[in-house]
């Protein structure tokens, strides 16, 4: 099922590095709060936290738009909200790949609520396809194709995550 390796171990693990230098230096002061979006950040996140260099906080969120097709539904359903306070602290959010932007429209709209003092993106794939985002993703490690990739943390029906690489199926 899997056509091909998109991304191997060894480029994205220097990638993820990359990241995590941007990131320790675009946040020189202030309290950072990192929001995983499960579960296909999972591991990806796990990842780049350990690469900042500075005082932060985890949490993580749950929401869905894909269900077990390979397009996004449309419909994005927010499953779990963070107790965490978000008034006043720069909030970024890590996410497996964007593509339609729906899900992250809707979830930085409920963010925003909550009087962050910045909110940004961290996205490990980024199709680069129009997207429902008003704003840019600020930390992007790769400009995905438009093929539907699974592993690093990415499914098709919940398998597949648990591939050190990123394919194409």
């Amino acid at each position: 099922m899997l056509r091909r390796v998109v991304f191997n171990e060894h480029t994205i693990a220097k990638r993820v590095g990359e990241l995590g230098a941007e990131i320790t230096d675009s946040y020189r002061d202030g309290d950072l709060l990192v929001l995983g979006l499960l579960k296909g950040s999972v591991i990806f996140f796990s990842d780049v936290v350990r690469t900042i260099e500075r005082p932060l906080q985890i949490d993580f969120l749950i929401a869905s738009s894909y269900g077990s097709g390979t397009e996004s539904s449309g419909v994005v359903r927010l499953v779990y909200d963070p107790d965490t306070k978000l008034e006043d602290r720069h909030v970024l959010v890590v996410e497996d790949i964007v593509d339609s932007g729906r899900t992250l429209a809707r979830l930085l709209g409920v963010l925003r609520q909550g009087r962050p003092r910045s909110l940004a993106v961290c996205a490990l794939l980024h199709k680069r396809l129009p997207t429902a985002l008003q704003e840019p993703v600020r930390f992007v490690g790769f400009d995905a194709p438009h093929e539907f990739l699974v592993g690093y943390g990415l499914d098709h029906a919940e398998d597949f995550r648990h591939l050190p690489y990123i394919g194409a199926i």
